[in-house]
C-alpha cells in the first residue's frame, strides 16, 4: 500500500452496496436500492464518495483465458543480476502480453511475476527465449499451477 494513501471508514451501507457490486458490477443502481433499502440516489452518492476515495477504481469484464487456449498458469521467480537495471527489466516484461502481473519481493527473488500460456512448450518458450533473455535476468524459477482455488478480493 502506498504510504500516502489515505485509509476511509465505511459504514454497513457501503459494506453491502460493495458486496452486491464485486459478485456483478452490472447490478443496476435501483436493484442494489431495493436490496440495501435507500433510495437510488443515495446509492449513487455513495458511490460517487467511494470512488473519490479512491476505494473503487472503476469496473472490467474478466476475460476467460482457456477460451482463447490459454490453459498453463505459472509462477515465475526472477533473480536479477546485481547491475541489473529494474526499470528496464520491467520496461522489458511490458512487451509480453502474457505476463499479468509482475511483483518486486522480499525474500530469494527480486521479481515475482504471474504469467499465462498456452501449454507447457509455450511457457519453456517464454522463459528461454524471452524472459531469461532480458539483460539483467540471471536465472528463473518456475511453479505451476495446477489449478487455482480461491479468486476474490478482499472481503468487506
Amino acid at each position: 500500500m502506498n504510504n500516502n494513501q489515505k485509509t476511509i471508514s465505511i459504514d454497513g451501507i457501503d459494506k453491502k452496496i460493495l458486496r452486491v457490486l464485486t459478485e456483478d458490477a452490472r447490478t443496476p443502481i435501483l436493484e442494489i436500492a431495493r436490496n440495501v433499502g435507500i433510495s437510488g440516489a443515495a446509492i449513487h452518492q455513495r458511490l460517487k464518495k467511494l470512488e473519490k476515495s479512491n476505494l473503487l477504481s472503476g469496473s472490467k469484464f474478466i476475460i476467460n483465458p482457456k477460451v482463447l487456449g490459454y490453459s498453463t498458469m505459472a509462477f515465475v521467480g526472477i533473480y536479477l543480476d546485481k547491475a541489473a537495471n529494474t526499470d528496464d527489466v520491467i520496461k522489458a516484461l511490458k512487451r509480453y502480453p502474457e505476463v499479468l502481473e509482475c511483483h518486486y519481493t522480499t525474500g530469494n527473488y527480486n521479481l515475482f511475476i504471474k504469467l499465462l500460456s498456452v501449454d507447457n512448450a509455450h511457457l519453456m518458450h517464454l522463459l528461454n527465449k524471452n524472459i531469461q533473455s532480458i539483460e539483467g535476468v540471471l536465472r528463473t524459477e518456475s511453479l505451476i499451477s495446477l489449478d487455482q482455488q480461491i479468486d476474490r478480493q478482499i472481503l468487506v
